[in-house]
């Protein structure tokens, strides 16, 4: 027999569900978009919605990158009508659920026709600014529907709890919170900033304003209008940043027993300085899987300051649910201890003679000293990072056992929110550290080696079988694979074998500590 209101849940996580799949697709869409743009493909198929005058894709080149963008263009159109009309027929009385749904799936059914008017009839010049209002309707669009997935959870799990969601409105909110405040300044400031540097990457103007941080060699002032809009843009970035900073302090400081306030703050701080490092970076060459992490890491920081902000709004909301800061270790001697401490250092250091060994067998000489150190800090982060984020899940169990009892979340030292945005911060700034000074391959091994301890082994193998140690051996056998691919930029046979090694040995070392 259904109990009462168990439909109106299970339609609630299904509207959830479909709101998360529009918003993967579309933060898809924009990068494929930033890339286009960024390369000068835009156009190249010379017509819309066809590609040559065809339905089948071209052989290659831009071209061929133009036609990946107008297929991705229509995968979230399905997914974002439904939604609306789910929206729309079941929670149209609610407008916190329903409009940011329906208002994006409009906007997103303009932004396809701005596109194919962009392919149509763009000019150079009006395509410049013509791009510029594409990309607000998607990023507006994404932001849409992360309001929605928010609205949706805090719905879900108000009704989980029995409490209330007050009927404030946003400018009353503004008022009684200086965080909401703040993150609004933020997230606007950000949208500008993107939306200034969508304007010059569209109008290929750099040389307009060559010098830093001024233009020219001259006064340092620019002698036109998008000589200034340079130079209005670097303000922007400069400003950007010591709000992001302080925006990121403030939450550390007023609500570390916020999680996802912590973990959205905190990645929004290290996805704009990532933003400005792959920036620079870009200036020595422009391979494309630097344009594409670098366009997905804008639309990341985006997201990010808009779940602060939809969290602050509901921190006010949902006041019950709002717990006072938790107070901190004395002493910043003792914080930084207890933060060193949640990487799990001894492990971390078996791991990283590992990987130290992967670069030398595979270089089959002595790495460089600065390879050396941004393998071995990347690594240190990505295996600290993903500790920290495993001593978060099993804070409870580790609270009953005298071995971990003593660990900085369950002794209380640390909140759990504290722990898990320092370890998603640490992990996301390994994953940069890597790509931005190691290679392509080196990042990608690190970021598998983060979600297989973290979602595989941490998630699902500890809670469900006991051989979890087994299977989740291959998290702690990544390691040599990485310092291979760091100092030679490929993996081989013997790659796999110092894997095998490190993996078959994994099983043995710990059954023998289970049994001490």
């Amino acid at each position: 027999m259904t109990k009462p209101g168990q439909t109106e849940m299970e339609n609630l996580r299904r509207y959830r569900t479909v709101l998360l799949a529009g918003s993967i697709l579309v933060f898809l869409l924009i990068i494929v978009g930033g890339v286009l743009r960024v390369t000068n493909s835009g156009g190249a198929c010379l017509d819309w919605p066809l590609c040559m005058g065809q339905w089948t894709p071209p052989s290659g080149g831009s071209a061929a990158m133009d036609y990946i963008h107008r297929v991705f263009s229509l995968l979230p159109l399905p997914v974002l009508v439904y939604a609306a009309g789910f929206a729309w027929r079941n929670y149209r009385d609610v407008p916190r659920l329903s409009l940011p749904v329906i208002l994006g799936a409009l906007l997103f059914l303009l932004q396809i026709i701005l596109g194919g008017a962009i392919a149509l009839y763009g000019g150079a010049g009006s395509a410049q600014w013509m791009s510029a209002l594409h990309m607000v309707f998607s990023f507006v669009t994404l932001g849409g529907l992360l309001v929605a997935v928010l609205a949706t959870y805090y719905e879900i799990q108000s009704r989980k709890s029995g409490s209330e969601i007050n009927s404030i409105n946003i400018l009353s909110a503004i008022s009684r919170s200086s965080l909401l405040r703040l993150a609004l300044a933020t997230g606007s400031l950000l949208f500008i900033l993107l939306l200034s540097g969508t304007v010059l990457t569209n109008g290929n103007t750099n040389d307009v304003c060559a010098g830093w941080p001024l233009c020219g060699d001259g006064s340092g002032f620019p002698e036109s209008f998008i000589g200034w809009l340079h130079l209005f843009h670097r303000f922007l970035v400069l400003s950007s940043a010591v709000l992001v900073v302080w925006l990121t302090a403030k939450t550390w400081r007023s609500r570390n027993t916020n999680a996802p306030l912590l973990v959205s703050s905190t990645s929004l701080l290290v996805l704009f300085s990532a933003q400005a490092l792959l920036g620079a970076k870009l200036v020595e060459g422009y391979p494309v899987y630097l344009l594409g992490i670098h366009q997905a890491t804008s639309v990341a920081a985006w997201g990010s300051v808009v779940l602060v902000v939809v969290i602050a709004y509901y921190s006010v909301l949902v006041p019950a649910g709002e717990k006072k800061p938790a107070p901190r270790s004395p002493g910043i001697k003792h914080l930084i201890k207890d933060f060193v401490m949640l990487t799990k250092p001894i492990v971390v250091l078996l791991l990283l003679v590992t990987t130290y060994a992967g670069m030398v067998i595979g270089a089959r000489t002595w790495p460089s000293l600065s390879l050396t150190f941004w393998t071995l800090l990347g690594g240190f982060l990505a295996a600290g990072g993903s500790g920290a984020i495993n001593q978060y899940i099993d804070r409870s169990d580790d609270g009953k056992m005298q071995r971990t009892q003593k660990r900085p979340i369950p002794a209380g030292r640390l909140t759990p929110a504290e722990g898990l945005a320092f370890g998603v911060g640490a992990a996301l700034i390994s994953f940069y550290i890597m790509v931005a000074f190691v290679n392509f391959l080196a990042a990608l091994l690190t970021l598998a080696g983060i979600i297989y301890y973290v979602l595989i082994y941490s998630i699902y193998l500890k809670k469900t079988t006991v051989q979890n140690i087994v299977i989740g051996g291959g998290a702690g056998a990544i390691p040599p694979l990485v310092g291979w691919a760091a100092a030679t930029g490929s993996l081989n046979v013997p790659a796999l074998f110092l894997f095998a090694v490190v993996f078959m040995w994994t099983p043995p070392h710990f059954w023998a500590l289970a049994l001490v």
